[in-house]
Order: C-alpha cells, then structure tokens, then sequence
C-alpha cells in the first residue's frame, strides 16, 4: 500500500486540522492505528474539504482491515484532491481493498486508474498483471467447476436412465419367467388331466359278453326285483323311526 502523510499546511483550510494530522502521523508511524484514526476524524471535523485527511484515515482505517470504511475515505479523498499523487495512490489503495474482497474486476479497473493518473507506478502496474491472472484463474476454476458439475449430473442422469433400464429388464425377465412358470404348470396340469382321464378309461370296465341265457337273466331280473322290494321296504321302515333328542343339561 502506498503510504501518504502529508502534512503540510497548505493542503489544509484550518491550522486546528493541520495539526491534528501531524499528530495522527506520529500515531500512525507508531502503529497506533486507532488513536491515528481518532485524530484524523477530529481533522475531518475541522475541514471535512481535506483531501490529505480523508486519505491518511483511509491509511488507518486499511491498517485495521476495516477494507470497506477504507475505501470511502479514499474515494472521498479523490473528490477534493489536487494533485496526481493523491489521486494515484489513492486508486491505487481502493484496488487493494477490492483485492482483499477477491473482486478482481474492481482491482483492476483501480489499478488502471492508478496508471492512467501515474504511469510510471510500478506497483500499480505489478498488483494490475496480478489481479489479471487471479480473475483469469477464478474464470477457469468456475469452468472447470460448471464443467465437474455438469459431468456429475450427466453420469447421474446415465446412472439412473441404466438402473431404469435394468430394472425394466428385470421386471421384463421376471414377467417372461412368471409366464412361462405358469404356461409349465398349466401344461402340468393339462398333462396330469389327460394322465388322470387314461387311467380312467383304463379302469373303466368293458363290456364283457353276456353269457347268461334267456331263461337265467329273467330269474336273475326276478331276484334283483324281490331284493330291490326288500330294500324299499326296508326304507320306509326306517325313514317312520324317531330320532332320539340329547338331553340339554
């Protein structure tokens, strides 16, 4: 950072200002960055048109690492500066704010100022080639970034579209396996059906040729007649019995 401490007195509108800056000074090579910035406020107060004011509280201020109230000093040192040092470094300490804040487009557009104001500045030309190559870096590793991620979703979307198709596979394999279990017992059952119907048909006797006479079927239809009678009778006898009751206790 460049260091600026002016004192002299023409830089400011009221010897009271003037010399609570060269206090602020001493202060502030002490690295008493608080009680520098107490005294510069005070300046401030006294002549709020002071450019050297604004800009050496910036100086405490960015000591402190309080990079955003910094740069408004600085940016109000540059409202009422006159002349070309102030004005460059003071460009030159609002990139190196926006540098702390990883807002490398911001630095370099600083720096640039800081060059355009003061060309010969090498430190504005070093931290601008920096900032440079930091932003071209930071653009890289967010393509690289958006590239992985969109890598990962596409083997995701892969990943997933394969187990869908696996599982579709399966449930296909399990369906044709299913259908061809039960086309099985189906034929099973059909096999065992026609078996069951041979066996019947095995069994089932064949008529056999008569070897009765006329005169043995006819007594033989008279006794089947007499035993049939018997069983009728037999029958309605017991068909008039009562049936006994169990006793309810």
């Amino acid at each position: 950072m460049a260091a600026l401490l002016l004192t002299g007195v023409t830089a400011l509108a009221q010897n009271g200002a003037n010399k609570l800056i060269r206090k602020g000074n001493e202060l502030y090579q002490k690295q008493l960055f608080s009680d520098a910035e107490a005294n510069y406020k005070k300046a401030l107060e006294q002549n709020g048109q002071s450019a050297v004011g604004s800009y050496n509280l910036g100086n405490s201020l960015y000591q402190q690492k309080r990079y955003d109230d910094a740069r408004t000093q600085y940016a109000n040192s540059l409202k009422t500066a006159d002349n070309s040092r102030i004005k460059s470094d003071a460009d030159y300490n609002i990139g190196n704010t926006f540098m702390e804040a990883r807002k490398w487009e911001e630095s370099i557009k600083s720096y640039k100022q800081a060059l355009k104001v003061n060309p010969a500045d090498e430190d504005a030309r070093y931290n601008l080639a920096y900032a440079q190559a930091m932003l071209k870096k930071q653009q890289q590793d967010n393509k690289d970034n958006k590239d992985k991620k969109d890598k990962n979703k596409d083997k995701n979307k892969d990943k997933k579209d394969q187990n869908k198709d696996q599982n579709k596979d399966q449930n296909k394999d399990k369906q044709d396996k299913d259908k061809k279990d039960q086309n099985k017992d189906q034929q099973d059952k059909n096999k065992d059906q026609n078996k069951d119907k041979d066996q019947q048909e095995q069994q089932k006797p064949e008529p056999q040729p008569s070897k009765l006479n006329k005169q043995e079927a006819e007594r033989l239809l008279q006794a089947l007649s007499q035993e049939e009678k018997k069983l009728q009778d037999k029958a309605k006898k017991v068909k008039g019995q009562t049936v006994p009751v169990e006793k309810d206790w």
